[in-house]
């Protein structure tokens, strides 16, 4: 069991049982732990100066980076409850989440992927005059601080924002810190749930702390290893199974701010990575990848995948072709810290392919049936779980909370799976509907309750279909208003520009009414059956 006690703790830990060991390496930046500690202790003392309070939610709206480390653990050791932000978000989705939150602070980059995420902001949330906020419609929002680029009028730069903590003092620093516990909140990760709505997983610093030093345990991650960042930060398994596991082992973390093949054959050759966690789709894309023997993988020797089936062939085509040593899978929810189950080293290949391992120490998993009494191995049922994992709730919303944590603490996951004799895992199904796009969960109640925002669209339904490259895409069944000349093009221009791209339907059909039940719920299982494409 670790003693760091707070991540402030682990980050103070790190700087100083590796101080010399390489940290970061974020394209032609390279600091050390002890350097990270610093710049850690420098945002911490700039969020003092700023005036966070402990509880106050901060958060980051960018992508892999440095500055989003720092930023984001400056915040945590101010006592801030970090709110990650999707990168793939559009303005209207973020300010959303900033005011469902009540965040006080945001760190935002300037553009990515070819987005201001400044200009989307001010768009969305509208600019603020003379009420000392920067946004009208965020008004708890008292500061926005661009990371990377200019700052309009009253947004900071990254650089002011660090000039402001020059007069915060480490005794000060050290206080603030000291003041955190294990039991206090670390983070809020806001998910969808099947009404659409987001609901923030509270997850405290103790949570957080065991869940990832098992995790980094049965990994087997090494303070010699290099560790290739993919998964985005604003997810768990990029900030907790990548950043703060990286930090509990002293491995080097090296960023990449969005994945692309070339990129990331280019940094496991040149960085020597030996770590690469990720979906199916990574790993596939790197393997067919026409230029991947051009490059040395040599290194790599550890893989954790997830968030999706995960073909035999691909596991083996991962030990033979590429020499990886170690293939595991995972299972895990925002609601359960990230993690539920996951395989061992040393299980045969068919158990990592076939299922998503075993519950992790210190928790329970039970399937139940309908009326939510057990059901033996090698029955359907809903996946359970309790014990330390599970969230301490949605944020500020008790009726969502109830729904989904019984009184004695089992976690409701809205998935379905099977467990074998041993006890590993197999997901079936999601009772949600919820489908995997590249990675990224889709949820289609949220889809659908956008589209149905569109002036000409009368009637929506989403489903997931299979796609060669993405596992499953978004497809749309669409019933036009009476006169309507709504085309599939027009809508997916106008998808485009209203969410997250791994949100828009690839594949829109218009129909003249959706199959419903008696009650009036549209059965998707009759589309998925016959209409599947």
């Amino acid at each position: 069991m670790n003693d760091w006690g707070t991540i402030p703790g682990l980050v103070r830990h790190s700087a100083e049982r590796y101080g010399d060991t390489e940290a970061v390496v974020d394209g032609r930046t390279r600091i050390t732990y002890a350097e990270l500690g610093a710049r850690v202790e420098r945002a911490t003392a700039a969020c003092l100066a700023h005036g966070v309070r402990i509880g106050d939610r901060v958060a980051v709206w960018a992508p892999n980076s440095l500055d989003w480390i720092t930023a984001a653990l400056g915040a945590v050791c101010a006592g801030a409850v970090l709110v990650p932000l999707n990168t793939r978000f559009k303005g209207a989705e973020a300010t959303d989440v900033l005011r469902r939150s009540g965040a006080r602070l945001l760190f935002v980059t300037g553009t990515f992927l070819g987005t201001s995420y400044v200009a989307a902001l001010r768009r969305a949330a509208g600019p603020a005059e003379g009420e000392g906020r920067p946004l009208r419609e965020l008004p708890a929002l008292e500061r926005i601080v661009v990371l990377s680029g200019d700052a309009p009028r009253t947004f900071l730069t990254w650089k002011d924002f660090l000039a402001a903590g020059e007069a915060v003092g480490p005794v000060e620093v050290l206080r603030r810190t000291a003041a955190l516990t294990p039991d206090s909140l670390s983070d809020i990760i806001f998910t969808s749930g099947t009404t659409g709505r987001p609901k923030g997983a509270m997850i405290t610093h103790g949570q957080t702390l065991r869940a990832y030093d098992i995790w980094a345990e049965l990994a087997g991650l090494r303070a010699d290893d290099r560790y290739l960042i993919v998964n985005p930060f604003f997810h768990t398994f990029g900030y907790k199974a990548g950043v703060l596991a990286c930090l509990m082992r002293g491995a080097t973390m090296i960023p990449q701010p969005v994945f692309d093949v070339e990129t990331a054959l280019a940094n496991i050759a040149a960085e020597r990575v030996s770590v690469l966690p990720g979906p199916p789709t990574l790993h596939q894309s790197l393997l067919d990848h026409p230029s991947r023997d051009a490059h040395d993988l040599s290194a790599l020797r550890l893989v954790v995948t997830g968030a999706a089936v995960v073909p035999l062939h691909l596991v083996e085509r991962l030990r033979h072709e590429l020499g990886v040593d170690t293939v595991l899978t995972a299972y895990g929810l925002s609601e359960a810290s990230g993690i539920v189950t996951m395989c061992r080293r040393g299980d045969p290949a068919k158990v990592i392919a076939s299922t998503s391992g075993r519950a992790i120490p210190g928790t329970e998993l039970r399937l139940v049936d309908g009326a939510g009494l057990p059901v033996p191995p090698g029955t359907t049922g809903e996946i359970l779980t309790r014990g330390f994992t599970v969230m301490r709730g949605y944020y500020e919303d008790a009726s969502a909370t109830a729904e989904v944590i019984t009184p004695d603490g089992w976690l409701h996951t809205g998935d379905v799976g099977v467990l074998d004799d041993a006890g590993n895992l197999r997901v079936t199904d999601r009772i949600k509907d919820m489908f995997i796009v590249g990675g990224f969960n889709a949820y289609p109640a949220e889809i659908e309750q956008l589209l149905g925002t569109h002036p000409d669209v009368a009637d929506v339904a989403v489903v997931g279909i299979p796609d060669p490259r993405l596992g499953e895409v978004a497809k749309a069944y669409v019933v036009r208003r009476p006169g309507s000349l709504l085309t599939a093009p027009d809508l997916t221009a106008w998808s485009r520009r209203e969410m997250a791209n791994y949100k828009v339907p690839r594949a829109v059909e218009f129909v003249p009414t959706l199959p419903r039940n008696a009650s009036g719920k549209v059965l998707k299982g009759e589309l998925r059956k016959v209409r599947r494409s």
